[in-house]
């Protein structure tokens, strides 16, 4: 059997503004009308063979990783959550025990989460080139053919062949200045690194105990103290965040004896810049990519993206990069897009919040919209889904003013539960106990009016939640 193993921890912080830390960018819809994510689960769904999914993500997206699944009607997979980033190779580690208690001799097709992949047919079509070899115990990785020299891939040096499907691997390189690459592309026998491979998950976990089995055993811990909470799988945080950090290719694959490479054509691109994002994108007869309410002139080889309403004008511009979100806007040279991670690095010195949540945040119950702020004060737009609730909570800082704009909700307030119709309000004081929840069948919306000396977000006192979430956050 065939498992896809997604993996899907990745912060995104390149795509910076509209990719933030709780909402990275496999998680947002960048090309056609579903996210990476969904792209890479539906792909990856088609193959022949092929068994339920296996996600590794991190807990902070674990609801979203959960509603996007849903959106797809995906039945029967498993969410493995990290308490703490360790890499690929552990990651890969505990989705390989995962599978092997499906199938003793389960093939584990590993796909980053993130990554575009244009024609999907070649792409099929290099997992069964591939399959024969995994099935004979190489660890195969995927070779994209080189469209151009680039400098922000690893590359990987064609070998020997192996029979008539694919390459023993003769060498990776880490990522080459400019020169180095142009003759890697004129050579014919370099590919870039796709971070995409295919192998039986017993082999993976026989390379770690050769080769790293301090990290082995850790995932081994991890994954035999996990706990299942609703639909997901929680690694345990001590067992986990005591493996060392490290990539497969490093761990594995520079180290074994049996690495191949399947080389392919597949419109392939990491989004991991907006540059990246502008080459793979459909473009006008100017060479721009326009996304929202935008105008331009004399504006070539440019990707503006606004949003909602909000209208871009641009005049005499040539590669450049324009992108706006409610609460930020980033202006770039396109060829220095690679460089937008120095921006969040900025932010997060600074001590703000741009680079973590967006002004608009979504949480399991709906999402909320922090539409102004100041000193004491703070408005919100929140919608609720349809038999959806918040949790029961109180606040030790604010007070509360709730005012029902769309639908009809049940507010607790300490010993009191009543229901609020259109137009109606209610006060909840500092200090009460209070929930929302939306007992009809369409969304509630409400304004959410906080004032008090301290307005965070993790001035939150949970007593009891329906997604399992304790503390404070989230």
């Amino acid at each position: 059997m065939l498992i896809p193993l997604i993996l899907s921890g990745g912060s995104g912080t390149r795509l910076w503004p509209i990719s933030r830390r709780n909402l990275p960018k496999q998680f947002l819809t960048l090309t056609g009308s579903e996210t990476l994510f969904q792209q890479t689960i539906r792909r990856a769904s088609k193959l022949p063979d092929t068994g339920a999914p296996i996600i590794v993500a991190s807990d902070d997206h674990r609801f979203l990783a959960a509603e996007q699944l849903q959106e797809l009607q995906v039945d029967g997979a498993s969410i493995l959550l990290e308490p703490v980033a360790r890499n690929t190779a552990p990651a890969i580690a505990v989705g390989a025990l995962r599978a092997l208690e499906r199938s003793a001799d389960a093939l584990i097709l590993v796909l980053p989460a993130d990554h575009l992949i244009g024609d999907d047919g070649s792409f099929s079509d290099a997992v069964a080139k591939a399959r024969p070899l995994a099935e004979q115990d190489w660890l195969v990785t995927f070779g994209i053919r080189p469209e151009r020299p680039e400098t922000g891939f690893g590359y990987i040096q064609r070998g020997e062949p192996i029979g008539q499907q694919g390459f023993r691997v003769s060498q990776f390189v880490e990522k080459p200045q400019l020169g180095v690459a142009e003759g890697y592309v004129s050579s014919g026998k370099f590919d870039w690194n796709s971070g995409m491979f295919l192998f039986r998950a017993s082999r993976y976990l026989d390379e770690l105990a050769q080769h790293a089995p301090a990290m082995l055993e850790a995932a081994r811990a991890a994954y035999e103290r996990a706990n299942v909470d609703l639909d997901f799988v929680r690694l345990d945080t001590e067992a986990f965040a005591a493996s060392p950090s490290d990539s497969i290719d490093y761990t594995v694959m520079e180290k074994t004896s049996r690495a191949a490479v399947v080389p392919v054509s597949c419109g392939w691109s990491d989004i991991g810049s907006w540059d990246a994002l502008w080459m793979a994108a459909e473009k006008d007869a100017n060479g721009n990519h326009n996304e929202g309410d935008v105008i331009t002139i004399d504006t070539h080889g440019s990707l503006i993206r606004s949003h909602d309403r909000h209208l871009v004008a641009t005049v005499g511009l040539d590669d450049v990069v324009i992108v706006t979100t409610p609460d930020a806007t980033l202006v770039a040279r396109r060829d220095a897009s690679q460089d937008v991670k120095r921006i969040v690095d900025e932010i997060k010195a600074a001590g703000r919040t741009e680079h973590d949540l967006h002004r608009v945040v979504r949480r399991p119950w709906g999402l909320y919209d922090s539409l102004e702020n100041g000193e004491r004060f703070q408005v919100k737009r929140i919608v609720v889904k349809p038999g959806a609730a918040l949790s029961l909570q109180m606040h030790h800082h604010r007070a509360e003013h709730w005012i029902v704009v769309k639908g009809v909700a049940e507010v607790t307030c300490d010993d009191k539960v009543f229901l609020l119709a259109e137009n109606q309000s209610t006060y909840l004081p500092l200090g009460s106990k209070h929930r929302l929840r939306n007992p009809g069948k369409v969304p509630v919306e409400l304004i959410e009016v906080q004032s008090g000396s301290y307005l965070g977000e993790d001035d939150i006192v949970r007593f009891d939640d329906v997604y399992g979430r304790a503390g404070t956050v989230g």
